[in-house]
């Protein structure tokens, strides 16, 4: 028996959308169709980021920081910052020192927030412009080094592949039907709703960090 050799399948959006509409019982048509399947997956995407870690998302980056910086601008498409450590560039090897996240309620309540040493915690604000408060100000030049969850690329033209990792493509193709059923097909709204929680659910369950952590109880008296 032969077999193809291969394990690149994907999708591009043009085919991702004729399968969400198939789907539906319905063919696609028109260009208005194809307009607003891609807006919906686009929505699906965002959906995406407020339910949870994807983790083909998560990357490692890094901000320099000059002495007196307390607060530096993150990249637009952060949804969100993980951990952090702060290196020193000066020592040889460079020693990378774990800072603390801390909550705006903390962040605020610093009396001098001009004071200088190795930043020791930092504070994310979530805004349309995302932005990382340290504390304290930098003595000296150090760089922050952190991993930061990113959010999914837009959909963009009908002939890319999306930004989605292969685990994810059936949950992704069932909830572009389900949204798109929403619009076009209302009496299918609720199997397709349940077929893509079921879908979303396995993916999830799968898309996670399978190192083995170990939970000792505290017997202290």
């Amino acid at each position: 028996m032969t077999t193809s050799g291969t394990t690149a399948f994907d999708l591009d959006i043009d085919d991702l959308v004729e399968e969400a509409y198939e789907r539906l019982g319905m063919r696609m048509t028109s260009g208005n169709q194809l307009k607003t399947a891609r807006r919906s997956l686009n929505i699906l995407f965002l959906d995406w980021a407020n339910r949870g870690l994807n983790l083909w998302t998560i990357e490692q980056a890094i901000l320099p920081i000059v002495q007196g910086n307390s607060v530096l601008a993150l990249p637009l498409d952060t949804v969100n910052v993980l951990t952090a450590v702060i290196r020193d560039p000066s020592t040889t090897p460079s020693i990378d020192i774990s800072v603390d996240r801390i909550s705006r309620a903390e962040y605020l309540n610093v009396p001098d927030k001009t004071t200088q040493a190795r930043p020791s915690q930092f504070y994310i604000e979530r805004t349309n412009v995302p932005k990382v408060y340290l504390y304290p100000a930098a003595d000296k030049a150090y760089n922050l080094i952190y991993y930061r969850i990113r959010r999914i690329q837009d959909a963009g033209d009908y002939t890319n592949t999306t930004d989605v990792n292969f685990r994810f493509l059936p949950c992704m193709v069932a909830g572009l039907s389900y949204y798109l059923s929403l619009k076009f097909s209302p009496e299918r709204v609720g199997p397709l709703k349940q077929l893509y929680e079921e879908e979303f659910a396995r993916a999830a369950a799968e898309d996670r960090d399978t190192a083995s952590f170990f939970a000792v109880p505290d017997v202290g008296y």
